[in-house]
């Protein structure tokens, strides 16, 4: 796959340069502002997005590298460092540290991971303007500011909060460069009632010397560029969307500097007091951490004839990134590389409002960190729910669901069951070894298959190459579910006992089928594929498959035509490793603990921890003071006597369990005898063991739909705790569930690797089974209704599925038919 830096601060970094007649791809996301800890509206806004589209890049052979960084400059920083009572300088090492922590946490594969408050930045960002000034692009206006008589300065915008003068708005903390509830960008002294951050008084307004941009004078160039770049680039609708917005309103000088310390000199001695607007050069910091990645920067920067830029970001950063940054280049009029492609994402909502750095409110990217919950999963929820065309919502409910229908479920079921058969020992499996498979071509379930896929291929490369992640990924997931319909259309565990050859030519074409899966999915879920650099996983595909990712989908070395034979992708003879579960439930309980942990803002679960605290100290205390029993069990003297067990049951009415699904007693059984009912045509009679010392008799109407070859040695879903009865004069003990349609019937099966007598779970249902239901109760009645396949032939109960340690129970070909 090329040299991947799989994690922020990578040792093994490997310069690289354009290479004539490659595809040379230079991808950048936003630069993370850094005085906050990012929240996941960040992480899958910019930094995550870009990361998938570089690992897709050095997965196709492209010759990419990924430049990120902090960005450290302006009034945000000087104002944080107000707060926290330190230097900016201090401000900016702390953050980022923690932003490169969490990056490193969330496998971000970052070239170089810089800071615009290097020395590089100066020199690039100076150089820069120098060429503006000398092609007479700027000009020298006196503007009015909002001055603070209290602070003794002048006030940038991010020093100022007011109302929002926006019709409709009236947002009454808006900041005096931009409302964050409506997203129109203002000056200061727009703001109605302004007040100063700092001190809370009012400023007043003073005359200062600023340098602009001239925007209008350049507009006829960046008009050209961008009405060429956004078609060939295919930009996406809603950066098109938000430029047009800007030059439809008519393009107005622009200041490019500010009274403030922080930040980048402005190297004339007339404005040597002030600094460059962050703005101006936030997006030179692309540029200036190339320059710390390689001496030879411009041959990434100055070379548009070889070299494609992509960019990433959310979509209140597009107009600095397609009107300013590139009117700064034009202006220039030096041979920049330009954007090509811009992808930009809308705002992920958590729960019931925003996420909100400022106000601390959501997870935030150490908090995911703290929930032990597994990286990939991390990043294929935010994945799957990346906001490409409009908003999206976080909620744990929705975590939780994909998490144990997508990933566990689909995915980690097929793999698990894939390896695990290919593990058993001779005589049950094939002792870990890859069987040979000849003529797979001619087996018509297998040809067909590697046609669906080698299809569903060329989508995710077109998908992909598009940057539309979401539709990519959802395409990779696509190949799991139709290995799962393979191999249970297949019924490869009867083949194995009946026809060999065909068996090791679905297992063979299904192992091959997972290789492909690690390779497709390693741009999304890196850990869940490869053991990445730092990442201590012990359940990733590959190691499993004891294989290296050696397929590179390469356009040269053929490997996409190769998805349509994927028996042929692992060698005959190779030893796989040790087959280990991928993914782990969540549980209801999880999630209702992570939804209050993370209920408010972090100042809220600030509060709420030290409640908790002096709530348990005073407990603590209490119990220190509290008189208990002797070990007799007598009460100390002075205890008041409590009601006694009798007295309290005495006359009080049985209170009766709630209906839930826990109390069937569900079970995994094997049939182990069937014969026709002597005194019925439509009934079989079998003896089905369920994990207890003999088997149980079961009467079953199946004769019509089953054929009796194929029900002996079956593992089927038994309910064991219905009142035995009476069938033509034979007692059944037990009943085997089925999947029905008006016209046909099938049997709910077990993953053919769950363990005989286990029961069958639904998350959050942990109850204890009745002994026997109560017929008079209707409790099956009442539960059955809720029974059902689902489209992916998945046997539910409402939303949830039959689970067994081995995966989710299924049916052949009845999609929402009734269980019963």
């Amino acid at each position: 796959m090329g040299d991947i830096s799989t994690g922020v601060g990578d040792d093994r970094k490997v310069t690289k340069l354009p290479i004539p007649g490659k595809r040379n791809i230079l991808i950048t996301s936003a630069l993370p502002y850094v005085n906050n800890v990012p929240h996941l509206g960040n992480i899958i806004g910019c930094v995550l997005s870009a990361d998938v589209f570089a690992r897709y890049c050095r997965l196709r052979g492209y010759n990419a590298i990924y430049i990120c960084g902090t960005d450290e400059y302006g009034t945000a920083t000087e104002t944080k460092a107000l707060e926290e009572n330190c230097t900016p300088k201090e401000i900016c090492d702390k953050y980022h540290a923690i932003h490169r922590d969490v990056y490193k946490w969330f496998n971000i594969s970052f070239d170089e991971f810089g800071r615009t408050s290097s020395p590089a930045q100066t020199e690039v960002c100076q150089a820069i303007f120098k060429k503006l000034l000398e092609n007479n692009w700027l000009s020298e206006n006196t503007m009015q500011q909002l001055y603070c008589d209290t602070c003794n300065k002048f006030l940038a915008d991010r020093l100022v909060e007011g109302n929002c003068p926006t019709p409709g708005c009236n947002y009454d903390s808006a900041r005096g460069d931009q409302c964050e509830k409506c997203g129109k960008l203002l000056n200061p002294t727009e703001l109605i009632n302004p007040r100063c951050k700092v001190c809370k008084t009012s400023p007043r307004i003073r005359d200062t010397d600023h340098l602009f941009l001239e925007l209008p004078l350049l507009e006829e160039k960046l008009r050209e560029y961008i009405s060429t770049m956004s078609v060939a680039g295919g930009w996406s609708q809603n950066a098109i969307h938000a430029t047009n917005a800007w030059l439809k309103e008519g393009l107005r000088q622009r200041c490019i500097t500010r009274d403030l310390k922080w930040g980048v000199p402005v190297p004339l001695e007339k404005f040597k007091e002030k600094v460059f607007y962050v703005w101006f050069d936030a997006p030179i910091g692309y540029v200036s951490i190339t320059k710390c990645y390689t001496p030879e920067w411009e041959k990434w920067w100055k070379n548009p004839e070889n070299v494609e830029l992509y960019q990433f970001m959310g979509k209140d950063n597009v107009p600095f990134h397609t009107v300013m940054f590139p009117s700064t280049l034009i202006g220039t009029e030096e041979n920049w590389t330009m954007m090509k492609t811009i992808s930009v994402t809308e705002y992920l909502n958590y729960e019931t409002g925003k996420f909100s750095k400022s106000k601390g409110v959501g997870v935030f990217g150490n908090d995911a960190k703290d929930t032990n919950i597994p990286v990939e999963v991390w990043r294929y929820y935010l994945l799957t729910n990346r906001p490409e065309v409009s908003d999206t919502l976080f909620t744990w409910a929705d975590l939780q669901a994909k998490l144990n229908s997508e990933l566990l479920n689909n995915l980690g079921n097929f793999i698990n069951r894939v390896l695990s058969f290919i593990a058993k020992e001779s005589g049950l499996g094939y002792g870990s070894i890859i069987p040979d498979a000849p003529n797979a071509e001619s087996h018509l379930l297998t040809k067909t298959l590697g046609d669906k896929i080698g299809d569903y291929v060329d989508q995710y490369v077109e998908a992909m190459e598009k940057v539309k992640l979401k539709q990519g990924l959802k395409l990779a997931m696509s190949i799991s579910g139709e290995g799962n319909a393979y191999l249970q259309e297949s019924q490869f565990w009867k083949l194995y006992k009946e026809d060999l050859p065909s068996c090791s030519i679905v297992m063979r074409t299904s192992v091959g089928i997972v290789y492909l899966l690690a390779c497709l999915l390693e741009p999304f879920m890196p850990s869940f594929s490869i053991e990445a650099s730092k990442c201590k996983s012990v359940s990733n595909v590959l190691k499993q498959l004891n294989l290296p990712l050696q397929l590179s989908l390469c356009d040269d070395k053929g490997d996409i035509k190769k998805a349509k034979t994927p028996w042929e992708f692992i060698p005959i003879g190779h030893k796989i490793g040790t087959p280990v579960p991928l993914f782990k439930e969540l549980k209801d309980e999880e999630v209702e603990f992570f939804r209050n942990k993370f209920a408010g803002s972090q100042a809220d679960r600030a509060d709420r921890a030290v409640k908790e605290e002096a709530e348990a100290k005073k407990v603590t205390e209490k119990l220190k003071n509290t008189k208990i029993s002797d070990k007799s069990g007598k009460k100390e003297k002075g205890e008041k006597s409590g009601v006694s067990e009798k007295a309290k049951t005495k006359g009080a009415p049985a209170v009766e369990k709630e209906v839930t699904i826990s109390r069937l007693d569900i079970r995994v059984g094997v049939i182990t005898e069937v014969q026709k009912h002597p005194d019925a045509d439509s009934l079989y009679v079998e003896q089905i063991d369920v994990g207890e010392e003999q088997p149980r008799t079961v009467v079953s109407g199946l004769v019509k739909f089953i054929p009796i070859e194929q029900m002996k040695n079956r593992k089927v879903c038994v309910l064991c705790n219905l009142k035995a009865a009476t069938m033509r004069g034979i007692k059944s003990h037990a009943m085997v569930l089925c999947a029905s349609t008006s016209d046909k019937v099938e049997l709910v099966e077990p993953p053919e690797d769950a363990v005989v007598g286990e029961r069958v779970k639904f998350s959050g249902f942990d109850g204890e089974p009745d002994d026997v239901l109560n017929p008079k109760k209707k409790i099956w009645e009442t539960l059955q209704v809720d029974l059902h396949t689902d489209k992916d032939l998945i046997a539910c109960f409402k939303d949830l599925p039959f689970t067994t340690s081995a995966g989710v129970c299924r049916v052949s070909s009845i999609s929402n038919g009734t269980i019963r």
